[in-house]
């Protein structure tokens, strides 16, 4: 179990939410989808970690959108937990990043891409932070043991192991759900990225997706039995910078969240 403030991750506890846009695009975006996550999460008393990347740096293109500018969109992330008392969880690419990022959130997040990058975990653990390791596309889940051990390394445990997707041929994801129980058996909270999940990675200069396909993945990943389920949220995704085709509505967030929560209790009563 990981905990973060009051937040109890894994253990048989109620499932986390981790959701919020793909990147900081504006302080707008980022406060109206946080205020509506809030209103869902307190009315279905679900708890709750706002994600956004301050930067992409793992684009398709070089034309795609990196960011508004560090300093300023870890700002802006500073201020959401000051507003509203989230946990802050966003992604981090080299070790500079850590130094900066870790000033402003709780959670740092190690891409999927970069899974493998042991100074770059290894750097994250001694941050002392929470640190959410996202499988890389090209690993088994049994294989993300060694990047859990390069942060337990360092004597920090606060580990958590992300499933997103295994590239299949080219071009498309799939998901094994026996990952989630793989990952489970080495020790540390699993989650489920719903959303990059229905990626289909490099259509021409963007990734394209199929987020119809968010809804059943996210429900079938509670049905194995999850700790947290991963979503990548916006207001109006079609006019999103980043990730445009596979992040969910947020006019859609609390019809799936009741669902995947009657089978997150049904899962945890059984355990």
């Amino acid at each position: 179990m990981v905990e973060i403030d009051n937040l109890k991750i894994g253990g048989n506890n109620p499932f986390v939410l981790i959701a919020g846009p793909c990147v900081v695009e504006n302080e707008s975006i980022i406060f109206e989808t946080a205020k509506g996550i809030k209103s869902i999460c307190s009315e279905l008393k679900i708890p709750f970690i706002f994600k956004s990347s301050y930067k992409k740096a793992n684009r398709t293109s070089k034309n795609s959108f990196v960011g508004i500018g560090d300093k300023k969109a870890l700002e802006i992330l500073s201020n959401i937990k000051k507003e509203f008392g989230f946990n802050i969880l966003t992604d981090v690419h080299t070790t500079e990043e850590i130094n900066l990022a870790q000033k402003y959130v709780d959670v740092l997040q190690i891409p999927a891409f970069l899974c493998r990058q042991t100074e770059l975990l290894i750097a994250a653990g001694e941050s002392g932070k929470v640190v959410n390791i996202k499988k890389g596309q090209f690993l088994a889940p049994e294989d993300m043991s060694h990047a859990a051990e390069k942060v337990a390394s360092t004597g920090n445990k606060k580990i958590l192991l992300t499933e997103r997707g295994t590239t299949f041929g080219y071009h498309n994801l799939v998901v094994d759900m026996r990952s989630l129980v793989i990952m489970k058996e080495l020790g540390y909270p699993v989650v489920m990225d719903a959303t990059h999940s229905v990626q289909i990675p490099s259509q021409g200069p963007l990734s394209g997706g199929q987020p119809k396909f968010i809804k059943p993945l996210a429900k079938a990943a509670a049905a194995v039995g999850i700790d947290a389920l991963f979503l990548e949220v916006h207001p109006n995704p079609k006019e999103a910078l980043s990730d445009a085709a596979s992040q969910l509505p947020l006019s859609d967030l609390k019809e799936l969240l009741i669902s995947v929560k009657a089978i997150d209790e049904i899962v945890k009563r059984k355990n």
